[in-house]
């Protein structure tokens, strides 16, 4: 598998992290851009209204949906989806000059924004995160407090069906023990990632028991 890490025209390096709510990627995210001082995240841009912890132009961009649809409609974004009820998008202009200064360029996106970027932009590596079992996401989503039942509900429901793009991705990581799924990460974008490809037999029985079971 080629590695943005060899690349040789000095551009920089795209990775996109996607997985179903509640697997623990923000926080995932999160350690890693502090263990990896090289690594810049790209703000997304939403319409969705900011949790008591977020800050705009540090967690997102909250935009209005107008301006949202404006901003797509002249093809401002690299990708774009809409997600439980709300509007996701990442600025187009925004990577393009990231990754022509040569830096590598974190995105946290869903499994339809990471398709549309590896439409775009293939030579990008991308990485699913798993949670160990049905039971454990359900555990999180409540553990946030942020969310009400039935979305809490609609949101495991979902899950379900998230899960089954697992194949779609470059590397899985299961996120079962916090630390273990970290070093997963710091080792993809490391170059050091080919243990964690996809397509492995762990993955494939883990998957198919989360999508049964959904």
């Amino acid at each position: 598998m080629h590695d943005v890490n060899e690349s040789r025209d000095g551009r920089g390096r795209l990775y996109v992290i996607a997985a179903p709510s509640g697997a623990g990627k923000t926080s995932l995210v999160k350690a890693l851009m502090e263990r990896d001082a090289g690594l810049r995240f790209s703000v997304s841009y939403t319409t969705r209204a900011p949790r008591p912890n977020e800050v705009d132009g540090r967690d997102y961009h909250f935009v209005s949906a107008e301006r949202f649809v404006a901003m797509a409609a002249r093809g401002e974004f690299l990708e774009h989806a809409r997600v439980f009820d709300n509007y996701y998008g990442t600025g187009l202009q925004t990577v393009r000059d990231a990754l022509a200064r040569g830096e590598r360029l974190l995105l946290e996106i869903d499994w339809q924004g990471a398709r549309q970027v590896r439409e775009r932009l293939p030579e990008a590596r991308s990485i699913f995160v798993l949670p160990p079992s049905l039971a454990a996401l359900e555990q999180r989503l409540r553990q946030r407090s942020t969310d009400a039942e039935s979305v809490i509900r609609r949101r495991l429901q979902d899950s379900a069906s998230d899960i089954q793009h697992w194949p779609e991705f470059d590397y899985v990581v299961v996120n079962d023990r916090f630390d273990q799924a970290l070093s997963d990460l710091e080792a993809i974008v490391a170059g050091r990632g080919d243990a964690l490809a996809a397509d492995r037999a762990q993955v494939r029985k883990l998957a198919a028991e989360l999508s049964a079971a959904g």
